[in-house]
């Protein structure tokens, strides 16, 4: 697996992003080593924290309907289409079935309805300079691809996204919810302090992305 080169530890001159923060996350740039959620990612809108085929979220709001509870009307002024894990009693089991190949945190928020074009930002904070090892909680119908730039540049190269598709399950809507782990997926190597990663969807779409875990191993 390659290794990233070290770039400035700031983010790219002139980016207008802030890190996300409410009261629920009140911390801002998300710490590394430690777990970074996708649906976390930055503030300043289409443009210049991400980007998405559609300007209208699919689930905040939509798919979860806004009836003022926090997950499901998290963020659903902004075109990122979030949704979140649901564990419900059989045999109509959502996020906790048997064709999980590991099972997802309840009430984990995730960037869904993935197209290949889109992106989005987040701005994390690195403890110590360093290559640092990333596994990906995830789902994928078909399969796909991802790429990660850190501060602007190309970081990652394309990274494979493995299908969860399971033709056994005879509920055809839960092929978007067989989660799995992407163990080391990429390796990068971050500077001390604030970066910006930008997560790139290459190919295949149709993915659930819940969260990077990072730990350092240089």
């Amino acid at each position: 697996m390659a290794v990233a080169p070290a770039f400035a530890g700031t983010p790219p001159k002139g980016y207008k992003g802030t890190p996300y923060k409410d009261d629920h996350h009140p911390n801002g740039a998300q710490s590394i080593p430690g777990r970074v959620e996708c649906a976390l990612y930055d503030r300043g809108g289409e443009g210049v924290a991400y980007h998405d085929t559609e300007a209208k979220n699919l689930g905040s709001g939509t798919l979860n309907p806004a009836d003022g509870t926090y997950l499901n009307q998290f963020r659903m002024d902004e075109g990122v289409d979030i949704s979140y894990t649901k564990f419900h009693n059989a045999p109509d089991r959502i996020d906790d079935n048997p064709y999980d190949l590991v099972q997802p945190p309840d009430h984990q928020l995730y960037v869904g309805w993935t197209e290949p074009g889109e992106w989005f930002n987040v701005t994390v904070q690195a403890a110590r300079a360093g290559v640092y090892s990333a596994d990906l909680l995830y789902t994928s119908n078909r399969g796909g691809a991802i790429s990660v730039d850190l501060n602007g540049k190309a970081a990652s190269g394309p990274l494979n996204i493995p299908s969860t598709f399971n033709p056994a399950d005879p509920i055809a809507w839960r092929q978007w919810h067989h989660w799995n782990l992407a163990p080391a997926i990429m390796k990068l190597h971050l500077p001390a302090g604030k970066s910006v990663l930008t997560v790139h969807i290459l190919k295949g779409g149709n993915m659930n992305l819940a969260y990077f875990d990072f730990r350092q191993t240089h």
